[in-house]
């Protein structure tokens, strides 16, 4: 174990995440337990806890740490509770959700991304995720719900299906909007509709698909 990385991996936390009101103890738990060094891009393995967003390739961006905190903190699964994916990327949300959560199905459109997650998450002996590949946004059905759901790429706004993948009193976490001033929400299901809370404002890629429609001028 190098000392230096183990401090490194501190400081993200302390200087980083926690500062960000980060402050679910299971949250910063998650964080520390999971090696992101080993799921970063090995080009990138020096900047694994730096406070920059890293490129996964094919436009695809590994968050920050501090939006990783925030999504996982206002996802917060429990152990008892199902989490649907959407974005695998890397696998370290992924590992993180498995550590948080119960089952977690994580959904990848790209084969090649979801080979190296699986790659990943066995080697970090992660045995309650799986990685489908599919696109979340035009192509895929779960044929199912799930307690907590939560989107690692933006939408412009939320598909109307993926509000009946969630079950009654489950939540939904994601980043919608028109780039850059996008916002994380955390929508709420219940027996007569839907809560929505606007989180902080931030500014990812967008999934495949879910980017705004182009808009023809002159």
């Amino acid at each position: 174990m190098s000392l230096n990385i183990e401090l490194a991996r501190h400081n993200m936390i302390e200087q980083q995440v926690r500062p960000w009101d980060v402050l679910d103890s299971r949250v910063l738990e998650a964080l520390t337990a999971v090696r992101r060094e080993d799921f970063v891009p090995p080009a990138c393995r020096n900047l694994a806890f730096a406070d920059l967003g890293l490129p996964l390739g094919q436009g695809e961006v590994m968050m920050k740490p501090v939006l990783e905190g925030r999504m996982l903190q206002a996802a917060s699964p429990l152990r008892s509770e199902s989490v649907l994916e959407i974005g695998t990327g890397s696998g370290f949300m992924t590992a993180c959700l498995a550590r948080l959560g119960g089952e977690v199905v994580s959904i990848e459109m790209r084969a090649d991304f979801a080979e190296s997650a699986r790659t990943r998450l066995h080697a970090a002996n992660v045995r309650n995720a799986k990685v489908e590949i599919a696109d979340a946004v035009t192509g895929f059905d779960p044929g199912r719900q799930f307690d907590v759901m939560i989107v690692t790429g933006a939408a412009y706004e939320l598909p109307q299906h993926w509000r009946g993948w969630i079950k009654p009193g489950g939540r939904l976490v994601a980043i919608v909007g028109t780039s850059p001033a996008q916002r994380a929400v955390l929508c709420t299901k219940h027996d007569t509709g839907w809560d929505e809370q606007s989180l902080f404002e931030t500014d990812l890629p967008y999934l495949a698909n879910a980017a705004p429609p182009q808009r023809f001028t002159l």
